[in-house]
């Protein structure tokens, strides 16, 4: 079997069978004697090596009590855990908890985010979130509250590993008005007060700048210290990921031409610190 963690699906497969473990309270030895393995056999299929069956996966599900929900999650991965590239669609709106993107955030060396017409998405505050969500109508507000709450974890989750985080940002995302003033007063002092972090910088892309490379639309790219870089795609209701060498490159030298014509760090902050006034 090809080498799984190479892939987004294979990385989250391997995530699934980490997760299924601790929750069982198995050691990967304490699993693979249950499942009448060989310890290495475990070993390499959490390595990425592969080297099982689909029946010797559910015989592990089975030892793990994994719930019926994410057994045929897993089993659905596994099937295409070599494939490059994903697209997931979710139907009329996005999930709560976008499962994909927080298994690779928690991982990420480095991300670089591209944000045309936001705040990016971990730099949001409640207020600001709770905006767009009532400006989108796929979006019922009875989930407001579980979606604020889930972006909040994301976010702790990010910054407490405090991986290297660059911002490029259009100057029309800081001027455009989400919620109310106070909203978007405190959303700015806020950037602010997240930008004196020093794994955190921001690159601000005047609107003067006319035509740019980022005109595609907004992206974030994750590096990571031993897997293949990975391209994140969002839309209205499906997201993208791109694992392959070709895309990597390709946004990589949108990240350069934008690096070239966007405001340096510190012109950056100023112009920031200039809006919240």
């Amino acid at each position: 079997m090809p080498k799984r963690d190479s892939t987004v699906r294979g990385r989250e497969f391997g995530a699934g069978i980490r997760a299924a473990l601790e929750k069982a309270g198995l050691t990967g030895r304490g699993a693979a004697h249950l499942a009448g393995w060989d310890p290495a056999k475990l070993s390499d299929l959490l390595n990425g090596k592969g080297g099982i069956s689909e029946h010797d996966l559910v015989r592990l599900l089975g030892v793990c009590r994994t719930p019926i929900e994410e057994s045929d999650h897993l089993l659905a991965v596994f099937r295409e855990a070599d494939r490059s590239g994903w697209l997931q669609v979710h139907g009329e709106r996005q999930p709560v908890l976008p499962r994909t993107l927080s298994e690779h955030e928690a991982v990420a060396a480095e991300s670089i985010c591209w944000s045309m017409n936001l705040i990016p998405g971990p730099l949001q505050l409640p207020d600001y979130f709770r905006a767009l969500i009532a400006s989108n109508p796929n979006t019922p507000q009875r989930e407001a509250d579980e979606r604020v709450a889930a972006r909040a974890a994301r976010q702790q989750q990010l910054f407490r590993r405090r991986c290297d985080m660059t911002f490029y940002i259009h100057e029309q995302a800081l001027r455009l008005p989400v919620g109310s003033s106070e909203v978007m007063s405190d959303q700015l002092h806020h950037l602010v007060t997240m930008g004196v972090r020093p794994y955190i910088t921001y690159r601000i892309l005047l609107t003067s700048a006319g035509a740019h490379a980022g005109l595609a639309g907004s992206f974030t790219l994750m590096t990571f210290d031993k897997l293949e870089p990975v391209v994140f795609i969002d839309a209205e209701n499906h997201a993208v990921f791109l694992d392959d060498k070709g895309s990597a490159k390709a946004y990589k030298n949108i990240v350069s031409s934008l690096d070239r014509v966007a405001l340096d760090a510190e012109q950056s902050m100023e112009l920031i610190e200039r809006l919240t006034s």
